[in-house]
């Protein structure tokens, strides 16, 4: 095996996760990366489960497996702990809800000299956690394009491509020397807002098809829906505390929401707008059936339709319904 001169930090935040906590560090203590090269961090925000006891197991097993506080609870603040906390050239983030195959660690350190970028990251296989229904359609829905949108690192590439950001991702420390760390205001996007202003200050940052993860995703359409609307907030509410927009694809289903609500109260007025509210929900109703047809029938599952249907109804009108909310908690200061 190649030598790694390397040390690498991966920074794990992490609130109430006992059900995710092990599979994840299992899949980076079984890195075939050094492990006299390697720390493991991981932050907790004050968990109410048994996710400290657990992470406390590992590191009386592993002594390069270690429990931070973060009395904060946010994500933010936790990567910025990590990283202030951090022995390593190489900063790794790493979520609890997510596992990697064995040569992810060294994959990314490879690439990130092959490339010389300053951010190197992989596509993610969303698999359901539970052998359900309603896990296997948000699984598929967040892999599938309609779901996902232009997000590369969901939806797959073929060969390595700088883009605008990446899940998790794999850090030059120098980085954060540079460009500063993780914006705290943000409880969510902060690692997108870390990416575009990395690429704003000049930095590469990779997404490499080789380079492999796992998600796990909600497992129920209420939660799938509490993550969406959440996640809606967060890719507007932001401009609040930075004047750097995100891409088109986080507001398109803000536009779409709101060119509902505009066009269905302008009907009660004016019936030319009724045409219009029918016409967008008509056209969306019919692809997401579309889409939804197709996927049963790839996956040979008739069950499939009924329950991706409302998984793509939850990803678009929650995440739309968000960033409304998120607007107007904007213009409410």
């Amino acid at each position: 095996m190649e030598k790694y001169q390397d040390f690498i930090s991966v920074i794990i935040p992490c609130r109430n996760e006992e059900k995710f906590i092990g599979k994840c560090l299992d899949s980076i203590i079984f890195q075939d990366y050094p492990k006299e090269s390697l720390e493991i961090l991981v932050v907790d925000g004050a968990s109410e489960d048994r996710t400290k006891e657990i992470v406390k197991s590992y590191s009386e097993k592993y002594g390069f497996v270690k429990l931070l506080d973060n009395p904060q609870k946010y994500t933010p603040f936790a990567l910025n702990i990590g990283i202030g906390a951090a022995k390593g050239d190489i900063i790794v983030r790493m979520d609890a809800h997510s596992g990697c195959e064995k040569d992810y660690l060294s994959k990314c350190v490879r690439y990130l000299k092959d490339y010389n970028a300053d951010n190197v990251g992989g596509v993610i296989k969303t698999l359901p956690v539970e052998n359900t229904i309603s896990a296997k359609s948000i699984a598929y829905c967040l892999s599938h394009p309609f779901g996902a949108g232009s997000s590369r690192f969901r939806t797959g590439i073929k060969e390595p491509t700088f883009v605008d950001t990446v899940f998790g991702g794999c850090y030059k420390r120098e980085v954060f020397e540079k460009i500063g760390m993780f914006n705290e205001n943000l409880k969510r996007s902060q690692d997108l807002e870390f990416n575009l202003r990395l690429k704003k200050a000049g930095g590469k940052t990779l997404l490499v098809p080789d380079i492999i993860s796992y998600y796990y995703p909600s497992v129920d359409f209420e939660s799938f829906f509490r993550h969406n609307f959440l996640d809606g907030i967060w890719s507007v509410y932001p401009m609040k505390f930075v004047k750097m927009p995100f891409r088109l694809r986080h507001y398109l289903p803000f536009l779409f929401v709101s060119s509902l609500l505009v066009s269905g109260i302008s009907g009660i007025f004016f019936p030319v707008f009724s045409l219009l509210f029918l016409s967008i929900a008509g056209l969306y109703f019919f692809t997401a059936v579309y889409f939804s047809f197709l996927a049963a029938f790839k996956e040979n599952d008739p069950k499939l339709f009924l329950a991706l249907l409302i998984a793509f109804v939850i990803r678009h009108f929650g995440y739309g319904f968000g960033s409304v909310w998120g607007l107007i908690k904007l213009l409410r200061g």
